[in-house]
């Protein structure tokens, strides 16, 4: 196995080699330590228990040994095992990946919210995307779990998380391993992790992830990623605390959607590109701390964090449309420092003879990032020109300042309190009432228009549900609530001509509301099934929909969903769970002032009306464990104010299998679209132009297509 790591990226690579090295040794150590002084974990169901405990009928939790079983091509899909959720990519490894749920293309995370440890995953007025979630730097085999929540019915959630969001777990503990996997397509992977014993209930958990994919990409992506891990925890779930750092770096080619009419002219093949120089590089260093601590009649929770990343992307999307002599590849770059945190205190009392928990926290976010954007050659070459669509459809080109298309420094503050009280008014009666405040102050300053901005705005969200239940082992529920995004402050203030909402319907604010309900059950009354249903409305007051011209995301016309999700678990025997999820949903603009968005149907571009995914889970028989996974992605719409152009989605099954051998070996083997499927990942619809075309060029499909059939193979060892 050899994982190329080119001198010439050695200082990217240096600072994570450091905690690599940290996260070797602590594996090293932990695999001296005695079997009594390792804990195992077993679930003995891939979902938790809901009933009495949820607010809502798509509150969920994803158990440990889903994750574990669960086939996934990249770590992002860990989150596939939220009902409804697609994760895709449009462009490769090194970006972060396409997210579709409940009607709503998110991109790349804009009403995602992604939480892991306590940290904040999300990126606000980030250079690529608004609400950029970029996974690269989890390792899947420390997750011990996922807390889903689907709209904005919470008053704990906020920026991002209004249609849906997810609290990734970590483990505390793992047995001491290595694994090495090899693969079709160029994929080599190396991985270790264990536990030291520090003393009574106190622990130092290490884990590092080296690996290199080319895919099946013309020219392969070389794709290049360390991620690396170092966790102390003491005391319990309850009274306790952990302190987490973590460290990722990637680089590699880009392959992003590619013009369907250069593949059908014989330009490209099907796995082509046209610029080859399209490429990722990112870093990720984090510093968490989480307490729990019993204070008083109540529970006290808090976390801190410290994050530094930095990003650049390299992409062509229009190819030769604005500066048809040298292209119009675009470099994106972002350096950004987040420092945040929360504290909550949760109090059960009896209050006039009914049982009561009230929730009171408050989160605090700062980011300081720099985004800018230089319009490029082959990666490396500056071009002094820049180009910037208007809102007339022209377009408007100037020169670049020191390189930049657009530099802008960013200050981002967000205060945000909030309380929740859960009443129990009956045995089959409770209540759940919440009051969220988000404050959200900005500053903004471009060094390449010389204008500048510096606004403030709070947002009041009221939220509550109403649970009826259980009789017959089944509860139903009533939730109604207001959330919000947040959007690119560079929109807001106007420094980016193309960002924003048109002036004719009035400036952007800088969080813009979305209001939901649902009604919906959850039962366990047949036995050996779990079976949940919601339907679902939701309006934004300004959908965010993506920009293919500069790549980034814009503020856009009111919009609505319509839907409903139906989710079932059936464990026929002890070693055997099948599960299933669909999900239909209306997509649709709304409002009397469509045209002023240059909207002429009601119809969103890139919106799912149908997901559909089944599975069965396998463990506990015999030396056997795996799982077998299929998704679907429905038909949609490809142009804004259009039914058609359409794309019918895709569909495709993946299969893993692990075999557990004497001396703590085992053997797994993972499939990948095993039927071979010659769908697209992502499709869309935009105007580009190819070498020899008129001036104008044209509008035209723009695909990106899903791997072939692939295969892995792992063997672990666990000492």
């Amino acid at each position: 196995m050899i994982l190329r790591l080119p001198a010439r990226a050695a200082n990217t690579w240096a600072s994570s080699r450091l905690l690599l090295l940290a996260g070797v040794c602590t594996m090293v150590i932990a695999g001296k330590a005695s079997a009594e002084d390792q804990r195992t974990i077993i679930v003995t169901a891939s979902r938790s228990e809901m009933i009495g405990k949820a607010e809502t009928a798509s509150q969920g939790s994803i158990g440990q040994q889903e994750v574990a079983l669960r086939p996934i091509y990249r770590a992002a899909q860990l989150f596939e095992s939220i009902p409804g959720l697609v994760v895709t990519t449009h462009s490769g490894e090194g970006k972060a990946p396409y997210y579709l749920i409940r009607g709503y293309a998110l991109d790349h995370g804009t009403d995602f919210a992604n939480f892991i440890d306590d940290m904040p995953v999300n990126r606000g007025t980030n250079a690529h995307g608004q609400g950029y979630s970029d996974l690269g730097f989890l390792i899947p085999q420390v997750v011990a779990g996922i807390d889903y929540t689907k709209g904005p019915y919470y008053a704990g959630v906020g920026d991002f998380g209004s249609v849906a969001s997810a609290r990734t777990r970590l483990l505390d503990e793992v047995p001491a391993q290595m694994a090495a996997t090899v693969g079709t397509d160029g994929y080599e992977e190396i991985q270790g992790m264990g536990t030291l014993r520090l003393g009574k209930d106190k622990r130092l958990l290490g884990a590092f992830q080296v690996s290199h994919y080319d895919g099946p990409w013309q020219p392969g992506q070389n794709f290049r990623k360390i991620n690396g891990m170092l966790r102390y925890s003491q005391g319990t779930a309850r009274d306790g605390f952990t302190l987490t750092a973590m460290a990722y770096a990637s680089e590699g080619r880009l392959t992003t959607d590619q013009p369907q009419r250069a593949v059908e002219a014989g330009l490209i093949g099907p796995y082509g590109t046209l610029d080859p120089s399209d490429y990722s590089r990112s870093q990720r260093y984090s510093l968490s701390g989480h307490i729990e601590k019993p204070i008083g009649p109540g529970q006290f929770s808090a976390s801190l964090y410290a994050i530094r990343s930095t990003m650049t992307l390299w992409n062509n999307f229009t190819h030769y449309l604005y500066d048809p002599v040298n292209g119009d590849q675009q470099a994106q770059h972002e350096a950004r420092t987040v420092f945040g945190g929360r504290a909550s205190y949760t109090l059960k009392a009896q209050v006039l003879g009914l049982e009561t928990e009230t929730v009171w926290g408050a989160q605090v976010r700062h980011d300081t990032a720099m985004v800018d954007r230089r319009h490029t050659k082959n990666r490396d070459t500056i071009l002094p020109n820049c180009f910037q669509d208007q809102e007339d459809g022209s377009t408007l080109e100037y020169a670049a300042v020191n390189g930049h298309c657009n530099a802008d420094r960013v200050h981002i503050l967000m205060l945000s309190p909030h309380m929740q009280t859960t009443l129990r008014w009956t045995g089959w009666l409770r209540t759940v009432g919440g009051l969220r405040l988000d404050y959200m102050q900005a500053d903004d300053v471009s060094s390449v228009t010389g204008t500048s901005g510096r606004g403030h705005q709070y947002l009041w969200q009221p939220k509550g549900s109403l649970i009826l239940g259980p009789w017959a082992k089944t509860e139903l529920y009533f939730s109604a609530g207001r959330g919000f995004h947040s959007n690119d402050v560079r929109g807001v203030f106007g420094t980016v001509p193309t960002q924003g909402v048109p002036l004719a319907v009035g400036g952007t604010p800088l969080l813009a509301s979305t209001t939901g309900m649902e009604v919906g059950m959850r039962s366990n009354i047949i036995p050996r099934l779990s079976l949940q249903i919601a339907a679902f409305q939701q309006d934004f007051g300004s959908e965010l929909r993506y920009n293919a011209d500069t790549g980034q995301n814009e503020a856009g016309a009111p919009s609505r969903r319509q839907g409903i999700e139906i989710s079932a678990q059936y464990r026929p025997v002890h070693w055997l769970e099948l599960n299933s999820d669909l999900a239909f949903a209306r997509p649709r603009y709304r409002g009397a002032n469509l045209a002023a968005f240059g909207i002429a149907q009601p119809y969103i571009a890139d919106a799912p009306n149908f997901t559909y995914s089944a599975g069965a889970l396998v463990n506990g028989l015999g030396p056997w464990s795996g799982s077998l996974q299929w998704r679907r992605l429905g038909t949609h719409s490809l142009a804004d104010g259009q039914l058609d152009p359409r794309d019918g989605g895709y569909s495709e099954w993946n299969i893993d299998v692990t075999y557990a051998l004497a001396g703590g070996w085992k053997a797994q083997v993972s499939l990948f679209n095993i039927f071979n499927s010659r769908s697209d990942s992502a499709t869309y619809y935009y105007t580009s132009r190819l070498q020899g075309e008129a001036a104008e060029g044209g509008e035209g499909y723009h695909a990106h297509p899903l791997e072939p059939r692939s295969a892995r193979f792992t063997i672990r060892k666990e000492f």
